[in-house]
């Protein structure tokens, strides 16, 4: 089908497209033209983005699946178009089986893409390597532990051998298991206020020092997620600069909120990582601000029932596809960032980090699209998301930024 897309303010950050009151063009799926209609369009179908902006579909790094079909609503109402979904589903996707199942569903579906992750090790046990290569044949862009640390550091270093020798990337967690397995928030003064067992930044810059390490004895793509310390940033950022092959995100909560968030015991604050300090955000603040680290929703759909508890037993996480757009546009306004750099953030650095084609706006791109509204406001409530995970510290707070559009390889999904 002919699509224009009129009216709207057309950004492209990785190719610097930045138009107001312009058109875009679709054919066959595929971009085919941005403020000039291709030879001969005749559009079959108009939408008006009087008001809003047309950018990239949003490329999130970390999204729990725990009811596709709901969390893939979810995404397409959050203008996500491609999600990245971890291993440590009920059971692991350490089989190629359950891989290639994930996949089909998702096509079936016929919302966002779903790009898995599959399990580094059996079970996720760190112990023994899963079967990468069926793995990544039915379907998996990458390897990962998701949030479980391999504890046997041999363990990891043969399977990152076996990774690079295939060049295969790998996600790993940061988190030493023995500083962090009895940890419920930030080592701190708050914390031991609280009464709450502490996760010392330690905890990170360790894992991450022998990370580096072994990515500097065996050459292996890996991707770190979720760094939430300012020390972990200076690790991550030396290695890089030394030329490693090292990549790095953040959790949007992780960019707005500090452990002071928790006040009297909120569980919907319960991260892991654990919300640190004002430094620590403003750190990792700033190298998002640099484009050094892709941002993500870190999406954890969490029964009512497991926040309706001591926040010592409550499971960590939160829901994010629905507000990893307006959060960023939320940290972009506070520090001053320019909007097509903070879209940067959540569509071509991800994608780059994938090594996938996605994330643009090229001419032959797949019209992978989100039009939102930059200027709508919305309350975030229970009622209002159409993931099965309810829970937010963001509930009741008003949101900036109202998807109105998405497109998934040129059909209109939301």
């Amino acid at each position: 089908m002919n699509i224009e897309i009129s009216n709207g303010r057309v950004i492209d950050p990785k190719s610097g497209v930045d138009r107001s009151n312009t058109s875009l063009f679709i054919v066959d799926r595929k971009i085919a033209g941005i403020g000039e209609a291709p030879a001969g369009f005749v559009a079959e179908r108009t939408i008006d983005a009087a008001g809003c902006v047309v950018c990239p579909g949003l490329i999130d790094l970390g999204a729990r699946l725990n009811s596709i079909e709901a969390e893939l609503a979810a995404a397409v109402a959050g203008g996500v178009t491609s999600v990245v979904v971890p291993p440590d589903a009920d059971p692991p996707l350490d089989e190629p089986e359950l891989a290639d199942r994930l996949v089909h569903r998702a096509k079936e579906i016929r919302k966002a893409r779903v790009f898995p992750l599959g399990a580094l090790t059996l079970g996720l046990k760190g112990e023994r390597l899963s079967e990468l290569a069926g793995l990544k044949k039915a379907g998996c862009v990458a390897f990962s532990q998701a949030k479980v640390p391999v504890v046997d550091t041999e363990a990891l270093l043969r399977a990152l051998e076996y990774a690079a020798s295939f060049d295969f990337p790998v996600f790993l967690h940061p988190q030493d298991y023995w500083l962090s397995r009895n940890g419920i928030a930030h080592d701190g003064e708050l914390s031991a206020r609280l009464g709450l067992a502490g996760i010392p930044v330690a905890a990170e810059t360790i894992a991450i020092a022998t990370i580096v390490q072994l990515v500097r004895d065996t050459g292996c793509r890996v991707h770190l997620t979720r760094l939430s310390s300012a020390a972990g940033v200076a690790l991550v950022k030396a290695a890089i600069d030394e030329g490693l092959p090292l990549s790095f995100d953040i959790g949007v909560h992780h960019l707005l909120l500090t452990e002071n968030d928790i006040g009297f015991f909120n569980a919907h604050a319960r991260f892991l990582p654990p919300l640190r300090t004002r430094d620590d955000r403003a750190a990792l603040s700033a190298a998002a601000a640099a484009g050094l680290a892709a941002i993500c929703s870190d999406h954890t759909p969490v029964g009512a029932d497991d926040k309706l508890v001591p926040f010592g037993e409550a499971k960590p996480g939160a829901t994010g596809l629905e507000v990893l757009l307006p959060l960023t546009l939320k940290w972009a306004e506070q520090e001053g960032i320019a909007l097509p750099a903070a879209l940067a953030r959540i569509t071509c650095a991800p994608a780059e980090i994938l090594g996938l084609p996605g994330g643009t706006l090229t001419l032959g791109a797949a019209a992978d699209l989100c039009i939102f509204d930059p200027a709508a406001n919305w309350t975030l409530t229970p009622e209002a998301l159409k993931s099965r995970g309810k829970n937010s510290p963001w509930l009741g707070y008003e949101m900036n930024g109202k998807v109105r559009h998405t497109l998934v390889d040129g059909r209109q999904v939301y």
